[in-house]
């Protein structure tokens, strides 16, 4: 089979405009981190996201790291961690040396269950760290409540949501501390890359310094007269995003509201055409938040073989995988609790291909596909 007949789960849109993007990142000169055009870049997706500040990093790994250590998780404190996520969640948590504390999921936008949040707080619970998964914002009005409540903090892994909103508020606005992702199958992308976004000044102030080794970035000093040499007296990272990969984000975000469309268009057309499929139920997107569908993943009923359907689908050309994971089965964390929901959607969910550059005509493809691989 040639790659051309292949349809693949995700795909970046880029082209001439980032291409062109680099060439002036090029011209400039600074091609390292923290330089000036990731500073445009932090001031344009500060506006995007509703917030006063954005901090460009390297990847969601690092924005996340970065957000619970200014948010002062340490060892000895519980984190509550929605658990249907990407490991890179838990494991930001376990970097701080505090513990992620899983919690159930929703059983129809599987983001973390507010009931099983508030069941999970304990006297050592500093915060909750909800995951918008795949892109979905999960229920911040009931989890700022929570949080409230307990005089616990709210973060955001935004990895997916770049686009998405919630009752008219933009992902990045909903939490104390929000995190991105341009991973290259997330909606917008450079390949790698992610963001810290924030409305807390002192927050904000205190990751910027932290990312660039515990001082501030050489481009502060840049137009000095003098010659000042920072001073360390905090042990930071570098967490910082090369201008060449700020350059890209640039022209990635011209393109955010077309790209959204795009991917709401064929998540229509997979509703269409799927929605009356036996053995498969389509996802869910509420009326009151704007999904941007980073993913398309449709539930498997228990009797169908996901496996048997997922080589149907690559023996015709057609990629797939699962959906995410149930953290709090994975052996590095040594989780003692059983999360049912979570646990029991990671067997049956299936990732099918999802991205904007997906024509009509593939969406039918992909759809009679799965259709013939059920009945099969």
């Amino acid at each position: 089979m040639f790659l051309s007949d292949v349809v693949s789960l995700g795909q970046p849109t880029v082209g001439e405009e980032e291409l062109r993007a680099i060439a002036d990142v090029f011209a400039s000169g600074w091609l390292s981190g923290a330089g000036p055009t990731c500073q445009k870049f932090e001031q344009r997706f500060a506006e995007v996201t509703g917030v006063t500040d954005a901090l460009a990093t390297n990847n969601c790994g690092a924005a996340l790291h970065l957000g619970l250590t200014v948010l002062g998780a340490q060892a000895g404190d519980e984190v509550i961690v929605g658990d249907y996520t990407f490991p890179a969640t838990g494991h930001s948590v376990a970097w701080t040396g505090a513990t992620p504390v899983f919690a159930d999921i929703r059983p129809d936008i599987w983001s973390v269950d507010p009931a099983a949040v508030e069941a999970a707080i304990t006297p050592r619970t500093v915060g909750i760290l909800a995951v918008d998964v795949f892109g979905q914002p999960a229920d911040y009005d009931e989890l700022r409540a929570i949080a409230d409540r307990h005089g616990l903090w709210l973060m955001e892994d935004a990895a997916c949501s770049a686009g998405a909103s919630y009752k008219g508020r933009p992902a990045g606005s909903l939490a104390d501390i929000a995190t991105f992702s341009f991973h290259g199958r997330k909606g917008i992308t450079a390949g790698e890359g992610g963001a810290l976004t924030t409305n807390k000044s002192d927050l904000a102030a205190h990751a910027r310094k932290l990312h660039t080794y515990g001082i501030a970035p050489a481009l502060s000093r840049e137009n000095s007269t003098d010659l000042p040499i920072p001073t360390f007296d905090e042990l930071g990272f570098n967490y910082r995003l090369s201008d060449v990969a700020a350059g890209i984000m640039l022209a990635q975000l011209d393109r955010l509201t077309t790209l959204v469309a795009a991917r709401q268009a064929v998540a229509a057309q997979y509703g269409e055409l799927l929605g009356d499929l036996d053995g498969v139920t389509t996802p869910v997107a509420l009326e009151d938040r704007v999904h941007p569908w980073q993913s398309y993943v449709v539930t498997l009923d228990p009797d169908v073989d996901r496996g048997r359907v997922a080589t149907y689908l690559k023996a015709n050309g057609i990629q797939c995988n699962f959906g995410t994971y149930a953290s709090h089965i994975q052996p590095v964390y040594g989780f003692s609790g059983h999360l049912p929901v979570s646990a029991d959607l990671f067997l049956r969910h299936l990732a099918i291909p999802m991205h904007a550059n997906l024509s009509e005509d593939e969406v039918d493809r992909v759809a009679a596909t799965l259709r013939a691989a059920i009945g099969s």
